[in-house]
């Protein structure tokens, strides 16, 4: 059963807005959604900064099963089965009760890594992901974010910047450089099929440059929708 279609924070009065970063891995997404988040919330505004996989108990468990492991872990369709699955708590658990109180939640990758990181890829036979992974969505997610940065940079340096970090969460780096370039494509091909929601942010220049320019977008974005809370 969906949960609803188009923006998740589009509608009630009230309603807070939802902003999420996508980008390959090392694009710097993660620093900028810690960023942005800081300086929402020194502009006077209630902020959830949350991550996915994960964001909920229950999403976090699943968030050690796909991230963890050797790159053959999983097939394609059972990931994404768990990360539909991860998603479902998510959007429970954290995203809809922070929304509902009037919060701006800004999330650290939503469905578009998805549509990506699995739907890109194919199963047996050749046979297709990307329409598993978008019915499955229609059903049990349903929703976008109001705003979603994508933070992008060339796959070379996105890979060297991912493996210096050198932790256990690097099964999707471990697939290597063709992956990481078939990522960004596939980004930037989302972007242009949805530049009203989608902002596409140079990710080479240093954080606080790029910081900047993310914090342009988002007040303008904020302010054709709701005013500073309390």
């Amino acid at each position: 059963m969906a949960v609803g279609s188009g923006s998740v924070g589009s509608g009630a009065e009230g309603s807070g807005r939802f902003i999420s970063f996508e980008g390959i891995d090392g694009s710097g997404k993660s620093t900028q959604a810690r960023l942005l988040a800081d300086a929402l919330r020194a502009a006077g505004r209630q902020v959830v900064l949350t991550r996915e996989p994960g964001g909920s108990p229950g999403a976090d468990e699943i968030r050690r099963l796909v991230l963890e492991g050797p790159p053959d872990r999983w097939s394609p369709e059972t990931e994404i089965l768990l990360f539909t699955a991860a998603r479902r708590d998510h959007l429970e658990k954290t995203i809809r009760p922070a929304l509902a109180r009037g919060d701006t939640v800004i999330c650290d990758r939503f469905a578009d890594s998805t549509r990506m990181y699995q739907g890109l890829r194919r199963g047996p036979e050749g046979a297709d992901l990307r329409a598993m992974v978008d019915d499955l969505h229609q059903r049990m997610i349903g929703v976008e974010p109001d705003l979603t940065f994508l933070i992008d940079i060339d796959a070379d340096t996105g890979l060297s910047r991912a493996v210096a970090r050198n932790t256990v969460e690097q099964r999707f780096e471990d697939m290597g450089r063709d992956l990481q370039a078939r990522m960004r494509a596939g980004f930037l091909d989302l972007a242009k099929a949805a530049p009203k929601r989608i902002a596409v942010i140079d990710g080479q220049g240093s954080p606080e440059a790029v910081a900047a320019a993310v914090l342009t977008r988002a007040l303008a974005h904020l302010g054709q929708t709701a005013g500073p809370q309390a």
